[in-house]
């Protein structure tokens, strides 16, 4: 399919109670095309008074009795499969809208927008599943387990995968009964705001979601503190989320799940498919230009193969095609903004001075937009910033390792635990390695692929909770235990 190059953006304004409105405030603020590092267009900016006008938008929609409260659960899998129909119909626009905004290469925003049809119509099939137990308690008495939700759901999601964070966080909290207000990243807020519409379209009752763009210390602080939000989610750095879960403790206890950082660990044993290695190895931390929570940011090589490896994994970087997103012939895009940029490249610097070989790569590409060369660094030391640091650009560092015991010890040697991987053809090796890995989603003899039934999450300080499949629904519920007396029965 052909990317439409220049979309037309049909949404700028705060969505709450299924309207388009502008901020309290009348603040705005521009988002910026990360090519060309021109304005898109102003949208409208959050802040607390707005967040308050959707919490009490999203409580209205949950009391007792109302169209959203009283709805079967059928009724809202219905919802959320025509919601799945209608990103379906208009999947080219999102996808080119997500380029624009993002920077990311049209077929990725593509693919972005595919595994949102597929979230969606999971969690529209396991609305009308999310049963309680019985329990076989003692002496004369019935026990059971309803799974409830929240109320109302605060949502903030980060700039990388815009429209797919968003599905992520409303699917689930929408197929178990909640209602939600969700902050999008001030760097990409254009596929949520055209989501919004789409939610409308589908039919969902006034209030059940609102979208408040806006900036972290204002509308996401407010959002994070607010005592009428009963559960949020959010999905971005670590120091971020330290902030997230300490306002979540101080305003009034709410639920937390957490999906934070990630330098996760890649192993490549002697007896790996070297090509198909190579081949995911290489993807593993360039896709997305690497602004990916689980990028295969430290990759482990074991010493037999190490030089060879290098070798082809520079090969493959050199190859790679930068350039305009929209031009289906490029791989990767510019980074989201300039600070992201700066960033990377300061990191980069950082590899240098502490004795990293760099490969290639290393400094900005072009003289225009946000553009970083894909950069390989060998020789990569456990003391260096870009082995225990998180770049979240298109930088690969590559490790020497021995024994299997050695790299397990340098694998989980990390404050973060989000993923990892390991190629081998061995059975045992495998299990091993997997076993004492400390990682919430670990990959063998691949990397990236998951799907809308498998739980994610990390350990550590890569966060807290699930999302996708069943265990992600469950952090959408709470549980209510009820205890009834049976009456004794009649002697006959």
């Amino acid at each position: 399919m052909e990317p439409i190059k220049n979309p037309d953006v049909k949404y700028t304004k705060l969505f709450i109670n299924n309207e388009f409105v502008d901020a309290v405030n009348g603040k705005t603020f521009p988002t910026l095309n990360p090519v060309n590092e021109e304005k898109i267009v102003d949208i409208q900016a959050a802040d607390k008074d707005d967040i308050d006008v959707a919490v009490a938008a999203a409580k209205e929609a949950f009391k007792r009795g109302s169209v959203w409260r009283t709805m079967d659960a059928s009724a809202r899998g219905e919802l959320i499969y025509k919601l799945a129909e209608l990103v379906k119909r208009d999947i080219v626009y999102l996808a080119s809208l997500e380029t624009l905004d993002n920077g990311k290469p049209f077929m990725f925003a593509m693919g972005d927008m595919q595994a949102s049809i597929n979230v969606l119509k999971y969690h529209a099939g396991i609305a009308d599943k999310i049963n309680g137990k019985t329990i076989p308690v003692d002496g004369d008495n019935f026990c059971y387990t309803r799974r409830e939700p929240f109320g109302v759901c605060g949502c903030i999601i980060p700039w990388n995968f815009p429209a797919m964070m968003f599905v992520y966080k409303i699917a689930p909290a929408l197929a178990t009964g909640n209602t939600i207000v969700i902050k999008p990243a001030e760097q990409t807020p254009l596929s949520a705001l055209y989501l919004a519409a789409l939610i409308k379209e589908a039919g969902f009752p006034p209030g059940v979601v609102n979208v408040v763009p806006g900036f972290g210390p204002t509308a996401g602080a407010a959002i994070s503190s607010h005592p009428e939000i009963r559960k949020i989610a959010f999905t971005g750095s670590t120091m971020v989320g330290k902030k997230v879960m300490e306002a979540a403790a101080q305003s009034n206890l709410k639920k937390v799940t957490l999906e934070l950082g990630g330098k996760s660990p890649l192993i490549i044993m002697p007896d790996a498919n070297v090509d198909e290695a190579l081949a995911v190895s290489h993807m593993g931390v360039f896709y997305n230009m690497g602004q990916v929570c689980i990028a295969s940011s430290r990759l482990f090589v074991h010493e037999d193969i190490y030089d060879d490896f290098v070798r082809k994994s520079v090969e493959l970087a050199k190859k790679k095609c930068v350039g305009d997103p929209f031009d289906l012939k490029m791989q990767a895009g510019p980074q989201v903004n300039e600070i992201q940029m700066k960033k990377i490249l300061e990191l980069i610097e950082s590899g240098k001075q502490q004795g990293a070989r760099l490969q290639c790569g290393g400094s900005r590409f072009g003289d225009k937009g946000y553009f970083v060369q894909p950069t390989v660094f060998s020789d990569v030391k456990e003391d260096m910033r870009i082995y225990k640091e998180e770049i979240f650009g298109p930088v690969q560092s590559i490790i020497k390792f021995k024994t299997t015991e050695e790299v397990i010890e340098m694998a989980n040697n990390t404050t973060y635990g989000l993923a990892a991987g390991v190629f081998t053809k061995d059975i045992n090796t495998y299990q091993t390695i997997v076993n004492a890995l400390e990682a919430g989603f670990v990959w063998v003899n691949q990397y990236l692929n998951s799907g809308a039934q498998a739980p994610f999450g990390g350990y550590k300080m890569s966060g807290i909770g699930r999302e996708r499949g069943e265990e992600g629904v469950h952090e959408y519920t709470q549980v209510k235990t009820i205890f009834v007396k049976q009456p004794k029965c009649a002697k006959m």
